[in-house]
């Protein structure tokens, strides 16, 4: 249903993103908005809670629930977000948020969804032991494997298909690093990884749901007994379809940090013995073409930029055995 109505302030058209941004940025234009919205659900909209990260509107209300705002521009993020979270409810033993209503305003979709319990992972993950660490990771790989065996249902039919995106990717794999400063002996060797990927990535593998950023800004961990395990995961915007592996690549980056007893948790949790050096070429091909590829930003690993002189060593860096 559309709840728009003259009398209320309606929510405003943006032709781009970063016109969005600057709208997100100061809560004071949309706040009253989003109240009138959870109100007219029959929400409590005592002590809300503006959530300043993220990409689109997103305000807590309470421990109990959450609603998410989506803009006209990223609709694609809000049927992502919806179809995942109705395609894996009662599918997974880890905590996902769970739908209680929807609609839409001036042409913004929203949910309101179940705020998970739990203390957000980037909080966290600095701080744990190294034997921690690996526990998580074996956990996440374990979430990637069970997310993926769940059936892809309406997913299926998301946009882009998953060969249209990795071909579109590699076609412009080459700028898009040059763009972003990768460093010349990184890009010497680019066309060849690049002509490697073409085999090594299955373009017509049967297709999985893919959430495309296990990072520590998008799940929950609890502690019992001194000891912090998965509690859960949200964001689910940007679902796609496509070949198993893509997954491995935001705890690659993001956590495991080039560490091999990591390294082996992840890829053990996920169901994968050591990586052979096929598999790590194919990671490494996957990371250069991830839409959010950056490796300069990305890859935390202290100095990894004048550890290894080309993309073979650092995928040996990234994925020691």
């Amino acid at each position: 249903m559309d709840l728009a109505n003259s009398t209320r302030k309606p929510l405003p058209a943006f032709a781009d993103a970063q016109s969005f941004r600057t709208f997100r940025s100061d809560p004071q234009q949309w706040l009253p908005i989003a109240l009138d919205i959870a109100r007219s659900h029959g929400v409590d909209t005592g002590a809300p809670h503006v959530f300043s990260t993220g990409t689109n509107l997103v305000i807590g209300f309470g421990h109990a629930l959450i609603l998410k705002i989506f803009p006209p521009l990223l609709r694609a993020q809000f049927i992502s977000e919806r179809g995942s979270l109705m395609q894996l409810a009662g599918r997974l033993h880890l905590p996902i948020p769970e739908i209680v209503a929807e609609g839409s305003r001036d042409g913004w979709p929203y949910l309101i969804i179940t705020r998970l319990s739990g203390t957000l992972g980037s909080e966290v993950w600095p701080h744990l032991p190294e034997a921690q660490k690996e526990r998580v990771l074996r956990q996440i790989g374990e979430a990637i494997a069970a997310v993926q065996r769940a059936p892809l249902g309406p997913l299926a039919e998301l946009e882009p298909r998953w060969d249209a995106f990795m071909r579109a990717q590699m076609r412009a794999c080459r700028s898009r690093h040059e763009h972003l400063g990768l460093a010349p002996k990184f890009l010497a060797g680019l066309d060849d990884l690049l002509r490697d990927a073409a085999t090594l990535i299955p373009m017509d593998a049967p297709p999985v749901i893919l959430i495309g950023e296990y990072i520590p800004e998008n799940f929950l961990l609890a502690c019992h007994d001194d000891q912090w395990a998965l509690a859960g995961l949200f964001d689910f915007g940007d679902v796609r379809a496509g070949f198993r592996d893509y997954d491995l690549l935001g705890p690659s980056a993001f956590m495991a940090a080039g560490r091999p007893g990591r390294v082996r948790s992840l890829l053990e949790g996920f169901g994968y013995a050591k990586p052979d050096f096929a598999l790590k070429r194919r990671l490494m091909a996957l990371m250069l073409l991830h839409h959010a590829s950056d490796l300069n930003s990305h890859i935390c690993i202290e100095g990894w930029q004048e550890q290894v002189d080309d993309l073979v060593e650092l995928q040996e860096l990234i994925w020691p055995e």
